[in-house]
């Protein structure tokens, strides 16, 4: 079965009179869009029962680093993680933070919640206002989407902060 119009209303779309003036039509992409697996790595503790847990896989899979990186780490309904991304590098003290790119790993990966962690390469893992700010956005946006912020990590030096257990949000 053919989902697309017939060819004769294609056709009558090439051209579409605006003010006596022939323009053409606009072109509009038909794509997909999927996950791809870049690697993947052991983790025993198999499920993410507390910000310890989550900081022991992200420090595994983070190691050091020279700049902020803001990872997502997405789970499934026993919390279990079942995909891991970067959602980007930023510079030596700042990393810019939207919404739209944080949940989009999330949604690809069916996720029922986010754990989201980045680090300071200060060392210092203490939040700044800009940090619990980002956090406090993230976690709406989850509400709205039905995708639970379960905690947001900062990591630096040996240590990490859970700004839940801190009461940010």
């Amino acid at each position: 079965m053919n989902i697309y119009k017939p060819q004769v209303q294609q056709l009558e779309l090439l051209m579409v009179k605006e003010e006596e003036k022939c323009v053409p039509a606009k072109r509009v992409d038909i794509v997909s869009l999927r996950l791809v697996k870049e690697t993947s790595l052991l983790y025993k503790d198999r499920a993410i029962r507390s910000p310890e847990d989550g900081y022991n896989l992200f420090k595994q899979f983070l190691g050091e680093l020279d700049r902020e990186y803001l990872v997502v780490m997405c789970l499934d309904v026993k919390n279990q993680p079942t995909a891991i991304n970067v959602c980007h590098i930023g510079s030596l003290n700042a990393s810019i933070v939207h919404p739209r790119e944080v949940m989009k790993a999330g949604i690809l990966s069916n996720a029922a919640s986010i754990l989201i962690c980045h680090n300071h390469p200060s060392g210092q893992p203490e939040p700044s206002q800009e940090d619990i700010d980002v956090t406090n956005r993230l976690a709406e946006a989850g509400r709205i989407m039905g995708i639970e912020l379960i905690d947001h990590l900062i990591i630096g030096d040996g240590r990490y902060v859970s700004l839940k257990d801190k009461g940010y949000f």
